[in-house]
């Protein structure tokens, strides 16, 4: 079967093409890619090529499919499968398989499988590692989703903390306590506010900060203070870059007390020594954002290490359990992933957007691979509209959900855009 997919050559060397897959074998399955996210951490590899520690050998030799927040339906099981899989299950992956004590994953390992692609061979090892993960909602891009979800959902679960006088931790944020989140009004950012608010683990308070109010506006008004109190939680968004000192005015709102558990959304030195000084006793800083520069570095206050029981952690990924618990509360619609989408586009756009991700506002990236369709942000689709029916009708249904992207929307994208 043919596949048309965007495979990386090279630093910043990222082409659409079309090839042949080959036949499967007995231990391997062919599916379809109807949607991917695209991951801040699929434009490190196009910065890095071969340096990318997910690479396995030489790209120029043997180029991979981009691509690893995906979902699909499968086509075509192989003979060992056909008892756990059938030919039209839809079904969503986690990446991180850790086959073998290897780091190899779709999207940055692989010939045949990653999820800038329109058909694909999933490799056995995929399901040996139970990594091919049955999917029941409704609308694909929650699929695609569930992957920087998990990432969210694997973050909280690996914050912990100390009893006195035991050895023993506590894993997953204080139940009731105190909860900074900082640079957070991104996509990741944002992912974590929804599951702080509605896992079963919560704090009692949660502060938000950014620097930009256009951000922070979007954000309170998608993921709101009523909704928070509604869960028993106190929520507030702080815009910090006018503050003469952060620390104390952030205190402030915690009733003076420091925080417990702290979330560091942005690979930025003066952010990352921000949420150090906010930490309290006990106190568990996350550094979510992963930096691109290898050399990337902050001052922590060592002092508080020794005294005060301060404590560091830096998350890149979920687990295969934080994927299935972030798609079972998408499923329930616990979790409103859609948040975090702000542009759609085609399979044709992806060698661009991911080379130029961090320079393209926004949240989220949806692509849904079988389309050809530039990368549109849902706030332009109205403007797209006036010449553009197309646009128009999805500007309608966007709007009926609040601005955001929706099954409604999927569904006529699907049906209506032209194929790649």
């Amino acid at each position: 079967m043919k596949t048309k997919a965007v495979r990386i050559y090279g630093v910043n060397d990222l082409r659409l093409e079309e090839f042949e897959l080959p036949e499967i074998k007995d231990d391997e399955i062919l599916a379809e890619v109807v949607s991917d996210s695209i991951c801040m951490s699929s434009h490190k590899l196009a910065m890095q090529g071969d340096a990318h520690k997910r690479v396995r050998g030489s790209l120029a030799q043997e180029p991979a499919i981009i691509g690893h927040e995906f979902c699909g339906r499968l086509v075509k099981i192989g003979a060992k499968w056909t008892d756990q899989f059938k030919a039209g299950d839809k079904f969503a992956i986690q990446p991180a398989i850790n086959y073998q004590g290897t780091l190899w994953a779709p999207g940055y390992s692989y010939k045949h499988i990653g999820g800038d692609a329109t058909y694909i061979v999933i490799p056995a090892e995929v399901m040996e590692m139970g990594c091919l993960l049955p999917y029941q909602a409704d609308a694909f891009f929650m699929g695609s989703l569930s992957e920087p979800m998990s990432c969210i959902v694997g973050a909280y679960h690996a914050q912990y903390h100390t009893t006195p006088g035991s050895y023993e931790h506590s894993m997953g944020i204080v139940p009731g306590g105190s909860l900074a989140l900082l640079a957070s009004v991104g996509p990741m950012g944002m992912g974590a506010i929804d599951y702080a608010i509605h896992a079963g683990r919560k704090p009692g308070r949660i502060v938000v900060t950014d620097i930009d109010d256009a951000r922070l506006k979007r954000a309170a008004s998608l993921i709101t203070v009523e909704e928070a109190r509604k869960n028993g939680i106190e929520l507030l968004y702080v815009n910090t870059r006018d503050i003469a000192d952060p620390v104390a005015h952030l205190v402030s709102l915690n009733g003076g007390k420091k925080f417990d558990d702290v979330f560091c959304f942005a690979p930025v030195k003066p952010v990352v020594e921000l949420a150090d000084k906010l930490l309290g006793q006990d106190g568990c800083l996350n550094f979510f954002a992963g930096p691109n520069d290898p050399a990337f570095s902050a001052s922590l206050n060592f002092y508080d290490v020794h005294y005060a029981a301060h404590h560091l952690v830096g998350t890149s990924g979920g687990n295969t359990d934080d994927i299935v618990e972030s798609l079972a509360m998408m499923a329930s619609r616990a979790l409103k992933p859609e948040v975090m989408i702000t542009h759609i586009g085609g399979l044709n756009a992806v060698a661009e957007t991911t080379i130029n991700l961090d320079k393209i506002p926004g949240a989220k990236k949806l692509i849904y691979t079988h389309k050809k369709l530039d990368l549109v942000a849902i706030a332009d689709f109205a403007e797209r509209g006036k010449a553009d029916p197309f646009y128009a009708e999805l500007a309608r249904l966007t709007a009926a959900n609040d601005g955001l992207w929706c099954k409604a929307a999927e569904d006529y994208l699907l049906a209506h855009a032209p194929s790649i």
